[in-house]
């Protein structure tokens, strides 16, 4: 082989080499789907963790984020997500029923005083070893993301059990939401939540519950004249992966990827936080509707009322994860 080949022949391999060398060094993409808007608490974690890896991880992991249900909604993003089409999602937590039932225990209406309980809950060994509660399903929870306690709103005022006697409610699908309000003698419906603002405004159903970022980004407010100050539940969300994709990543950037998206949790909670009191605010400026504050007698009553679902599921929840919830009101 003459001189002129041997120098194309090497030039070939340098080429060839640098090929691989750069399909190898092709950023990893991760797409993170929310079915929420930019603006809200959910929307402004996923973008802080956008930011924050593109600063930290520049070169080796890109995320994409896709809003609005864009790619897919909270019904399918798990199945997605097992099918590798989606890296991460941050599912309510009322989403995980068919995948695990220890989550059940965030719909269990007054075990929680405030957010502060939920906090302590969710730091402890029982709230982190839920996060592992799926992991035989393929998923694993890399952190909690917090909206805020729940509210009811209605047709009409809510001030005891008795009121809500007969009445509609829309709730997310979740038997222990259900059990909720059958337990006052309500009819819970499992609907949609992009279908609750016509559902309301209609008379279709009487109520629904919800936190105030909630009931004011959807304006669920200006179509139900009452809304009480209940605080009867939580709304949490769960930012979740694909074991087969988090367990695949390099250690360095695993560990990299978990600090970046808890700061950008820890971003998420304060925005969540300071929208819960300042949405509340602004419904009651509205005048729009009246917002109702309980008694202690009355709530008691609505405490009552409701209790019975704890021990209704517990053998399913882990009466040891009960007890660790209460004791995190202290």
């Amino acid at each position: 082989m003459n001189l002129f080949k041997k120098s194309l022949t090497a030039l070939a391999i340098c080429a060839v080499s640098a090929g691989v060398t750069l399909a190898q060094a092709a950023p990893i993409e991760l797409k993170f789907a929310h079915v929420v808007a930019e603006n809200t608490p959910k929307g402004q974690m996923a973008i802080k963790f956008r930011d924050l890896v593109a600063e930290r991880l520049a070169g080796k992991v890109e995320v994409k984020v896709f809003p609005n249900s864009q790619l897919f909604g909270d019904n399918k993003v798990l199945e997605a997500m097992l099918l590798g089409d989606v890296q991460l999602a941050a599912p309510s937590l009322s989403k995980f029923q068919k995948y695990t039932k220890s989550l059940q225990i965030f719909d269990l209406p007054f075990l929680f005083k405030d957010m502060g309980a939920v906090e302590r809950f969710q730091s402890s060994a029982a709230g982190q070893n839920m996060l592992s509660s799926m992991s035989d399903k393929g998923l694993i929870g890399l952190g909690y993301l917090h909206n805020g306690m729940k509210q009811l709103s209605a047709s009409d005022p809510l001030r005891v059990p008795a009121d809500a006697n007969g009445k509609k409610f829309r709730i997310m699908t979740s038997d222990v939401l259900q059990a909720q309000f059958e337990a006052v003698e309500a009819v819970p419906l499992k609907k949609p939540f992009s279908e609750v603002f016509t559902l309301l405004q209609t008379r279709a159903i009487d109520g629904q519950e919800n936190t105030w970022s909630n009931i004011y980004s959807k304006k669920f407010f200006e179509v139900q004249p009452y809304i009480t100050e209940s605080n009867h539940g939580v709304l949490d969300y769960l930012v979740i992966t694909s074991a087969e994709f988090w367990m695949g990543l390099d250690e360095n950037v695993r560990t990299e990827l978990k600090k970046a998206l808890d700061e950008a949790i820890a971003h998420g909670n304060a925005i969540a936080a300071q929208k819960a009191m300042d949405d509340k605010q602004a419904i009651i400026d509205s005048r729009r509707s009246e917002v109702i504050s309980l008694t202690d007698a009355e709530r008691s009553q609505w405490v009552e009322a409701m209790k019975p679902v704890w021990s209704q599921f517990a053998a399913e929840i882990g009466q040891d994860n009960i007890d660790a919830a209460i004791s995190s009101n202290n």
